[in-house]
């Protein structure tokens, strides 16, 4: 099964965003569509659990660049609170924010969601180590997934902002994760 190139939410919000993106626009919507791929085929997502994924994909680190900060889960569900007010989806807001702020929990999540919660993390995970994770996702699906979305560097860019981070804030290096 080839990933699809395009979701219609993922790329309207993707369209928002490209100005203050800007050079990450496409490293960052790669990962995004990389992680959305992954956590739809682990979790056996459908339906209306799709666009949720596909929401949690794509705004899930986008606080870096629209609240310019690497302390971002909480930003980015903000952005999402305001996103799913305008398009009439509160209900759908414990959900993907879980999806958010755990989605770099080192250990499984075993709370509420954890039918999209944890395919998500994991899906992230794995993209977040170049798939050197062990998973039960077949490795040659992962390389036509990363033929289809390369990495363009997302990866480097991650380390330079980390390392940027770390040395204004020594205390607080990696503010996003979870135990």
């Amino acid at each position: 099964m080839e990933p699809t190139r395009h979701h219609p939410v993922i790329d309207a919000l993707f369209e928002q965003w490209r100005e203050p993106l800007g050079d990450a626009f496409l490293p960052y919507r790669n990962h995004v569509y990389r992680v959305f791929h992954m956590a739809v085929r682990l979790g056996g997502v459908r339906g209306e659990d799709m666009e949720k994924t596909a929401l949690a994909a794509a705004f899930h680190d986008i606080g870096i660049w629209l609240a310019g900060t690497f302390d971002y889960l909480q930003p980015s569900v903000s952005h999402l609170e305001a996103y799913l007010q305008q398009t009439g989806r509160v209900g759908w807001r414990t959900e993907i924010e879980a999806m958010i702020l755990q989605h770099h929990k080192v250990t499984p999540w075993q709370g509420p969601a954890r039918h999209l919660v944890e395919p998500f993390r994991r899906a992230d995970w794995l993209d977040v180590c170049l798939f050197a994770l062990p998973t039960r996702l077949p490795r040659a699906w992962l390389a036509e997934l990363r033929a289809v979305f390369p990495r363009l560097g997302f990866h480097a860019l991650l380390i330079r902002l980390g390392l940027h981070w770390g040395l204004r804030y020594p205390l607080r290096p990696l503010p996003m994760m979870r135990w």
